[in-house]
């Protein structure tokens, strides 16, 4: 048994080492609202409270990535996407919010303190994601803010 492993560890051996890719977490905005800017507008910025915030807009639609966790301001460990929409008069039914919230795996929806429909997506990074793992939550995020708006318009 030995004499056929053996071969395969001197071959593993030779094969050449890729160096890590360093993981992505909530304390460096900058290289967030990096990844985002593949989406469309995207700006770092700061919330009442000093905590770094992102202020962007895909296909139209404005959002926000909130940073939380953080100390002073920096070395955050989560961020939230949230988006909401004005209504004006319209009135959405807490029933239609309710029913999304109970088909829709990620995000939540929400009516705001005026009766806005809002949605969020909480995110923890806290110890770092790979760059292709973060680019997938940013699928996921434009995929749930679409899917919701859609919903919302379907009401009008």
């Amino acid at each position: 048994m030995y004499k056929k492993v053996l071969p395969v560890l001197a071959l593993c051996s030779a094969l050449p080492l890729r160096a890590a890719e360093p993981l992505l977490d909530a304390s460096d905005p900058d290289r967030l609202v990096e990844l985002l800017r593949a989406y469309g507008y995207a700006v770092v910025d700061a919330d009442p409270q000093g905590d770094p915030m992102i202020v962007g807009r895909h296909r139209g639609t404005a959002y926000g990535v909130l940073f939380y966790s953080c100390e002073q301001g920096k070395n955050c460990r989560e961020v939230l996407f949230s988006s909401s929409w004005q209504r004006g008069d319209s009135d959405i039914a807490v029933e239609t919010i309710n029913l999304w919230n109970q088909q829709t795996r990620f995000g939540k929806a929400y009516l705001d303190e005026v009766g806005d429909p809002s949605v969020e997506m909480a995110v923890n990074l806290y110890r770092g994601v790979s760059s292709d793992n973060l680019k997938d939550t940013m699928d996921w995020w434009f995929t749930v803010m679409k899917d919701f708006e859609s919903t919302m318009e379907q009401l009008n």
